[in-house]
This record gives C-alpha cells, structure tokens and sequence, in this order.
C-alpha cells in the first residue's frame, strides 16, 4: 500500500479491489479472484483481526457441504484441512418432547452423494481460517489489521477509509463485515429481517464411544438440538459439536449455573447413546435471527456473507451459502475483468444479484418454516410433520433429492462449486 500522501491507487493496469471483513467468505472471494487474475488484480483485505498479537481463536464448528469442500479443494486449501475433517456418514432425524423416555427416529439419511463422496464434513473453525488466512497471503492478498470505517463511492472510483486516517482508491468495495454491516448502513440498503425468540448455544463434547460420522437432529419443542460428529480425540476419546436452539427466556437460567449445572442440562438433551459425556468448552449464547438485504449492492459496494443474508442455523446451511456467494461473486468479477469491463460497474452488480437472490431467499424461506415447523409442539402439527417425516423416510428418491439439496449439489452452481477453475 502506497504511504506518502495516505491514498494508494492503480499498479499499472491492475484492478483494485477491497474486501472489507477478514471472515470465510472474504478470504476465500480474496484468494479465487486472485488465483485467477493474478498480478491483474490487487486485492486488500481489511479486518482488525489481522493486526491482533495473538488472534482469537474460531471455536465454532461448521458443516462444510460437498459442493464447498469442492470448492475448498479448487482453491487448494483442501489439503490443509482434511487431516481436521470429519466426514459426515448418516444423518438421523428424530422429533420429541424433552421428558420422552424414547426418542423414535422418523428419518434417516446416508451422508454419500456419490461413492466415497459424504455429502458433507464437520470442520472446526480455527484450522479452516487459518488455512485460508495463509493461502490468501501466500497468492498476494494484502492482508490490512484495520477495518474500514466508511466507503466513500466516486464516479470511476470508490475511496476505503482506515482509522489512522489512510485511504485505498478501489474499484470496487466488497462488504463482508457481518450483519451489522456499517458499510451497507452507509449506503442506504435497506435490510428486511426480524428476531426469533431463540438463541443458539453452542459448544464441543467430549464422549466414550464413537460416533462413527452420525450426526443427529432431535428436533424439540424449544427448537432443535443438533449433535455433529467431530474427529476423535478430548478427554473422552471421542467429539461432536452441539447446536442447541433453545427459548430466549431459558437461556439466562441454562447458563447461569455453573459447569455441573450445564453439563447436567447438556445431558438430558445429549442422551446415553454414546456413553458418558463431558464438556470440552464452555456453552455459548447468541441471539437468532432472519435477514437480507434489499439488494446486494449499491454505487461500487457489493455485500458479502451476513452483510447480505443471515439466517437460522437449522439446517448448518450458513458458511455454506456465505461461500456458495463468494464464489459467484469471484465468478462474476473474474469473467467482468476479464472482458476489459470495470468490476464496479453495473455488470458485475447485476450478474451477482441474478444469481444469488433467488437461492438466497429459498434457502432463508426454507430454514424459517422449518424452524417454525419443528418449534412447534401443537399435537396436530407434531401428527403432521411426523407423518410427512416417516413418508419420506420411504421414498428413496425423495431421500436423494433432499441429501443432494443439502450437499449444495441441486440446481447451477457456480464454477468453483462445482469444483471447476474461474
């Protein structure tokens, strides 16, 4: 970055181009553009998290669908996460009240889209950002310890402002910094979305026996409790991921007591299946919510991951649709550049929001009303979903259409998606 007067520009013939937001979806649109632009390209991406001594580290756990790690191996960071990767080999479904002596299973899914293909992988967080992180550096992305406090659009460019009062002369500014976007605030986008009275609480456990790569959703009345296989290892032998939805009002109670308390709670949810359990981190609450944007972008501002959409963790569908974005936009931007076109010009925006809007709005309508399904505990409703549960459970093509749905195999995909060069 040129120092000087604060303000770096063009490099010869290179575009320029800021990602504001150093999370999955910012690094891995970082890294694509440049592995296909190469040096045509200058890519700097801003988030304080880069400029932290020691820093933090991503406790989360996430499900990495089929058509992602595809996407993760295209970018060649694959490699660098599979030895963390735990392979999801069944999914079961059961659905039931809390006090319930038996959990009866109602649907069950094999995990393979294809022979030796699971439909998705449970990787942890802290591995999957570093790995990006030092791929992004090593293809040149200039990785900023500074967020962006405003993105200032000009008529062929846009201005990125730092704290210490540097700029970056762009052609373009990507929003990747979460929900609470101030960059999509700034430019006026509307945002439509509202809270659910559930939060989510998340953490590792630790177990006897093997999971052997099943993953369960007991679905109960205060939402769904999601347990998801980790690779072995704790003080136990053996992992999973919890993902518990829980009422907004219990959690303060839930997680007021201490380590004994919850781990008790943790229990009764958990279940005996696979031995005596222990808990690996500490429960985390966060609020739950619905949202998107109005539209992706406004004058040289494109928004990207939670900046554009959130929605509720149901289905584990969120990283996936952060990056499934990420690579349509890469693909958008790479196929403007390449035809000599200005990436923040109307093009780039208008191929982008053909592409994503309507997924987005399936896949966030999706998790709703399955939220609002199976957080419901009205004997009609619990009779209905059942049934359909069960009749699906009979339908083998019906079972394909869905595991396929979930590994982000349904419908055009974008080229890295489908694991093909930009």
């Amino acid at each position: 970055m040129a120092q000087g007067d604060g303000v770096s520009g063009r490099r010869g013939a290179a575009r320029e181009i800021v990602v504001a937001g150093g999370g999955l979806p910012g690094l891995a649109l970082a890294l694509a553009l440049r592995q296909a632009l190469g040096e045509g390209v200058r890519v700097t991406v801003c988030d304080p998290a880069f400029g932290r001594k020691e820093p933090l580290r991503d406790l989360r756990a996430y499900a990495v669908a089929a058509a992602a790690r595809r996407m993760l191996e295209r970018l060649g960071i694959w490699d660098a996460v599979a030895a963390g990767a735990q392979p999801i080999r069944e999914m079961v479904i059961t659905d039931s009240r809390l006090a319930d002596p038996v959990r009866p299973t109602f649907l069950t899914f094999e995990g393979e889209v294809a022979e030796g293909e699971p439909f998705a992988h449970m990787i942890e967080g802290g591995g999957l950002v570093a790995a990006l992180r030092e791929a992004a550096a090593a293809a040149g992305v200039v990785l900023e310890g500074s967020p962006v406090l405003a993105a200032t659009p000009e008529t062929d460019r846009i201005v990125a402002r730092l704290p210490d009062g540097r700029q970056i002369r762009a052609d373009l500014v990507v929003a990747a910094d979460g929900a609470r976007s101030r960059l999509r605030e700034a430019a006026g986008i509307g945002w439509v979305g509202w809270s659910y009275p559930q939060s989510g609480i998340v953490a590792t456990v630790a177990h006897e026996r093997d999971h052997e790569g099943r993953a369960i959703e007991h679905f109960l009345p205060s939402g769904p409790f999601a347990v998801l296989p980790l690779p072995p290892g704790g003080s136990l032998g053996h992992r999973s991921s919890i993902v518990w939805t829980e009422r907004q009002a219990e959690v303060p109670a839930l997680l007021g007591g201490g380590p004994e308390e919850a781990l008790m709670e943790v229990e009764r949810r958990f279940g005996l299946g696979l031995g005596r359990i222990a808990l690996e981190s500490p429960l985390r609450a966060y609020p739950l919510s619905f949202g998107i944007a109005r539209r992706f972008g406004a004058k040289r501002l494109l928004l990207l991951g939670d900046a554009a959409h959130v929605i509720h963790p149901i289905a584990g569908q969120g990283l996936n649709l952060g990056l499934r974005s990420a690579a349509a936009l890469a693909e958008a931007l790479a196929d403007t550049m390449r035809l000599g076109l200005d990436p923040g010009g109307p093009e780039a925006l208008e191929t982008y929001e053909r592409s994503r809007r309507f997924d987005t709005l399936a896949m966030g309508a999706a998790t709703d009303g399955l939220n609002r399904l199976f957080s419901n505990d009205a004997l009609p409703v619990r009779l209905a979903r059942d049934f359909g549960l069960g009749l699906v459970d009979r339908l083998p093509g019906l079972k394909r259409m869905f595991i396929r749905e979930a590994a982000g195999l349904r419908g055009r995909q974008p080229r890295l998606m489908r694991g093909e060069a930009l």
